[in-house]
């Protein structure tokens, strides 16, 4: 049963629990002693649950009796009314941050008038039953900047400003040595891998899973020196040298020109910076994208093939490029991917900010999938890309909270449900025919020409993954067979979308065999 159904149940006069007990009082009662007790013996366990019985018949009675004032405001008194649901979690908020406590189960108490403390005419033997909540110790990486949370963990961090080519300002940030320190030839002497997030994502995604779990220490321990990009809109990079960021033209952007742009920019900055420390120029640089990341690669160097001689390789983690096998809840949107009015009503004109009842619409959905708690599931994030509860580390939902969703332009995301509308194409924006006409001059956007790639590719997917599902990443590897390393799927059949960054399992299964594809290219 869904939580939205389990809801629906709450006007009940009797607990769940307290039908059980009265089932065991009228007729069963012999039956559940049975294994207890010998025939013609009554125990002390006998005796206590006639007691019990009797307990729960008046506590039917008083109940019932509740109800039927309720019903006659004449004979209104003072009730205690006791709902309970199987939500599975309790929501706590604080300023800049989103907490989730996960419990067994939670008892939600409403009172009229009388308080919980006032006595009623039975004695409650369900509070024995009622679980205690999970207490999950606050950790300080919720609140912290992505250089912070590095720096927390012993680790040096530096964190860079830079400027697009169309005057965007981009936060830029580095772990140039790892946990041990550097070396005493100086900072950032091993090869640079750049890490690109995802979709609503920032830097942090890198980071939040700790030391020797998450994969930016991972590769910064290994003798790499990581760069961690920031796309444009996103919690480090919502400045403009003369837009605000409360102004329309400033969100008029998605993935695309994060490609043309951002990308390049940022890699330019690292070789630059290395250049002035001195450091290894060769352009050796590796890339390592996850969902969006990865669009953004496949654009870049489709669309700007001179970035093929600066990136040694690329490394896809669910990679986004064709779209026609998607399962996401994103895909209900792809019919309304045209229609702007509706767009900007519902899903915020500048921002990704979808209203409530989108959401809820969405999550919907994306619980029944997955059987995932509510509070996780109206995570914009997890609505989008899903939740797989075998990989789901309670402890660590705090943290990832406190950083996503990190946001970017309702455009981007626009931009994925017009392709997911056009059959899956890989193409650009679809601005309507007339202004298809003017900027490309042709009726329909045209397609990115993945043939422009030279650079090698290593694929890694998951089969239950809603955004990058097998199909689509064949036909992705099919387009790139000149190129391509190969297609790696991981060994889980519910790892999805987002276990690629925060999955128990992710170190294991995913981390390992990109870290020795890597070395290949030294």
């Amino acid at each position: 049963m869904t939580l939205a159904k389990v809801t629906q149940h709450r006007s009940m006069p009797v607990t769940h629990g307290l039908l059980l007990l009265l089932l065991l009082g009228t007729g069963q009662r012999n039956y559940a002693t049975a294994a207890v007790t010998s025939p013609g013996s009554e125990s002390i366990f006998d005796n206590f649950i006639s007691g019990l019985m009797s307990k729960a018949v008046s506590a039917k009675n008083y109940l019932e009796m509740a109800s039927s004032n309720e019903r006659d405001p004449a004979l209104q008194q003072p009730v205690h009314k006791t709902d309970v649901t199987t939500s599975f979690y309790t929501h706590h908020g604080t300023a800049g941050s989103t907490a989730g406590i996960i419990t067994s189960s939670t008892v939600a108490t409403r009172t009229t008038t009388l308080t919980t403390t006032e006595n009623t005419p039975f004695w409650n033997p369900f509070t024995w039953l009622k679980p205690r909540a999970v207490s999950i110790p606050y950790n300080p990486d919720t609140d912290l900047t992505t250089p912070e949370i590095a720096v927390r963990h012993g680790y040096s961090a530096e964190s860079h400003t830079l400027k697009t080519a169309d005057g965007y300002l981009l936060t830029l940030h580095r772990i140039p040595c790892g946990r041990a320190g550097c070396s005493s030839a100086g900072k950032g002497m091993g090869q640079p891998v750049f890490l690109q997030h995802g979709l609503l994502s920032s830097s942090a995604d890198w980071l939040l899973s700790g030391p020797e779990k998450a994969l930016a220490f991972i590769l910064a321990d290994a003798g790499y020196d990581v760069w961690l990009g920031n796309a444009r809109g996103n919690t480090y990079s919502r400045k403009h040298v003369t837009m605000s960021s409360d102004e329309t033209a400033f969100w008029d952007f998605s993935w695309h020109e994060m490609a043309l742009y951002d990308i390049p920019a940022e890699i330019d900055f690292v070789y630059a910076m290395r250049k002035l420390e001195h450091n290894d120029t060769a352009h050796n640089l590796l890339y390592v994208g996850h969902s969006m990341g990865t669009t953004m690669a496949f654009a870049l160097l489709s669309s700007r093939p001179e970035y093929n001689e600066k990136i040694e390789a690329v490394f896809a983690m669910a990679p986004v490029a064709f779209m026609g096998h998607v399962k996401s809840p994103i895909r209900l949107l792809a019919p309304f991917s045209n229609d702007i009015e509706m767009i900007l009503k519902f899903f915020g004109s500048n921002e990704f900010m979808p209203q409530n009842k989108i959401i809820r619409y969405l999550a919907k959905y994306g619980c029944e999938l997955t059987e995932a708690e509510k509070y996780i599931c109206e995570n914009t994030v997890f609505v989008l890309c899903g939740f797989d509860k075998e990989q789901y580390n309670a402890t660590l939902m705090p943290v990832i909270f406190g950083h996503t969703p990190a946001g970017t332009s309702t455009k981007t995301v626009v931009h994925y449900a017009q392709e997911i509308h056009e059959q899956g194409n890989f193409q650009q924006f679809d601005y309507g025919e007339a202004e298809n006409h003017r900027r490309y001059g042709q009726s329909k956007p045209p397609s990115y020409n993945l043939d422009n790639i030279s650079t090698p590719i290593a694929l890694f997917y998951a089969n239950n993954d809603w955004l990058a599902g097998p199909l689509d990443v064949a036909n992705l590897f099919s387009r790139l067979t000149s190129t391509s390393i190969g297609m790696f799927r991981v060994p889980n059949e519910n790892f999805n979308h987002v276990d690629f960054l925060w999955g128990n399992d992710a170190p294991e299964v995913v981390y390992k065999q990109l870290v020795m594809l890597m070395q290949r290219y030294k």
